[in-house]
């Protein structure tokens, strides 16, 4: 099951292993149980503190248990843990054995503190790269606190399972038997969930905060840039951020990052993260600003009711998926509607899907998922497709893929609960017309998270904070960098490189504001 190579460094991982586990197994008869059998038999051989017996009293089959001997195994893999959830397989025999979890100190002892019972299920794709920190997250709290435990499903391999819980998106966990969430979630937003007191303590701790130097507002490539550039500076800076690393993390392949030949998104964001800790950085987690108003104090206003102030703002709140903002759309998120066809393109295998735009993003959609679904049908507003040539080729190539141009979608059809169609009028004969199909792919470009700015800072007519080519904003004491901003290319690595203007223009104000005073 395991090459020589990954046997090797699997073994170095064992090592680490300061207590005996015990894996139990309940295989069935089909083709994955031979295969599962395999890969548990490579673990057992590589080191002495592992051991292996079969218990055919799991409700999932194939499937297997990693627990301490004689306690109940608290965290479960039902599937073959390879691709993205390899990691998720090491880390949870790991963490079983005793190796201490890389997670900030007060997130285990909140974790450890959780009173209840709580068993949870999560459904992934072996292709998804967000599904991993989910199930990561939800195995390390099962290891650490008794009354948890965690199940990790395979929806490939459990499609009847699947349609049973009418799940059309993974990740998908689901707590106690009902639906808990649904996409990628941090430990730290899954804790927030389960401890209702959580978000008042954060309020509270957040509004006894001192004024800042710096203030930057989101976690992605420019906001971590941003943050660095100023705390290098040794001024008083402070991070928040809804969700840090941002849509990176919802990134798979990147293949321009200079002196990175590739990698993908959540890697890079660990990076970012492991980078901007090695700076006295004040980072705020899991925070919606809400507000902001200008002064000679820059406040702003939290989604919780707490308000931070300082002396500048750095805006770097990126961008999210555009919307077709069609009636049904919203009705059927998640349930046949999606945005990542990396993530949710395994649970609709020999179906009928959709993509939506002609761009790069849309053809590349189209080709992965001509490969797993029965068939795809692309539709483009423009005359033709936008997408690089070399893309379109292959494109046309494929025998199980329809591309329609001149289309504007206007609805999205379902049962109530599952899409099952798409209607769209043909712009060259203004016909309405109607595709049947269980799935949708939106892939029509990015929009700003500037919402929250409109009265605040001068935006573009795409809702984009105009800068001027140091990053200052029509607010004096507010720059902003990245996505959110008229920088023409949304690129990471120009992300990075407005954060650094963004903030270096920031420490310039402040010199010149605190000489004039």
């Amino acid at each position: 099951m395991l090459d020589s190579n990954i046997k090797t460094q699997l073994k170095a991982y064992l090592e680490k292993l300061q207590q005996p586990i015990e894996l139990v197994a309940a295989l069935d008869s089909r083709p994955a149980a031979t295969d599962m059998r395999q890969l548990l038999n490579d673990i057992t051989e590589l080191s002495d503190k592992v051991s292996l017996r079969e218990n055919g009293s799991a409700a999932l089959q194939p499937s297997f248990a990693i627990g301490r001997p004689g306690e109940t195994a608290r965290i479960s893999f039902a599937g073959i843990p390879m691709g993205h959830e390899f990691t998720s397989l090491v880390l949870a025999l790991l963490q079983t054995g005793g190796h201490p979890p890389k997670v900030d100190a007060a997130v285990i002892e909140q974790i450890k503190a959780l009173p209840g019972k709580f068993h949870f299920e999560t459904f992934i794709s072996l292709s998804c790269h967000n599904c991993p920190d989910v199930v990561q997250a939800l195995n390390l709290m099962a290891v650490l606190n008794p009354g948890i435990s965690h199940t990790m499903i395979d929806g490939a391999l459990f499609q009847d399972e699947v349609e049973r819980r009418k799940i059309m998106a993974v990740p998908t966990v689901f707590l106690n038997g009902e639906e808990f969430g649904a996409g990628r979630m941090s430990i730290e937003e899954i804790i927030a969930k389960l401890d209702t007191g959580a978000a008042t303590r954060a309020a509270e701790q957040i509004a006894s905060k001192e004024v800042f130097d710096v203030l930057v507002v989101g976690g992605g490539p420019a906001g971590a840039s941003a943050a660095i550039y100023a705390a290098r500076k040794g001024i008083r800076t402070g991070l928040l951020a809804e969700r840090f690393g941002g849509q990176v993390m919802d990134t798979v392949g990147i293949e321009n990052f200079i002196s990175v030949k590739a990698t993908e998104g959540p890697k890079l964001v660990a990076g970012l993260e492991e980078h901007v800790k090695e700076y006295p950085v004040d980072v705020m987690n899991l925070q919606r600003a809400t507000q902001l108003i200008p002064g000679d104090l820059i406040e702003i206003k939290l989604e919780n009711g707490a308000s931070v102030k300082s002396k500048s703002v750095i805006l770097a709140t990126g961008a999210r998926w555009r919307e077709m903002n069609v009636p049904g759309e919203k009705e059927y998120r998640g349930k046949g509607v999606a945005y990542c066809p990396h993530c949710d393109g395994p649970l609709f295998k020999g179906k009928r899907v959709a993509v939506i735009g002609g761009g790069n993003s849309g053809v590349e959609a189209a080709i992965d998922l001509a490969g797993i679904v029965g068939h795809v049908t692309l539709l483009e507003f423009d005359g033709q497709l936008r997408a690089d040539a070399v893309l379109q080729k292959k494109l046309h190539s494929l025998p199980n893929v329809t591309v329609i141009t001149k289309a504007l979608s206007t609805e999205v059809t379902g049962n109530g609960e599952k899409v099952n169609g798409l209607v769209y009028k043909d712009r060259n004969t203004d016909e309405m017309k109607r595709i049947e199909l269980e799935g949708i792919f939106v892939q029509i470009g990015l929009l700003p998270n500037t919402d929250w700015l409109k009265g605040a800072v001068d935006l573009s007519n795409r809702g984009e904070i105009e800068i001027d080519a140091k990053g200052q904003t029509s607010v004096p004491g507010v720059f902003a960098a990245g996505d959110c901003t008229t920088v023409p290319y949304k690129q990471i690595i120009i992300a990075m490189g407005a954060g650094a203007t963004a903030s270096l223009s920031a420490f310039d104000h402040l010199i010149r504001s605190s000489a004039a005073d």
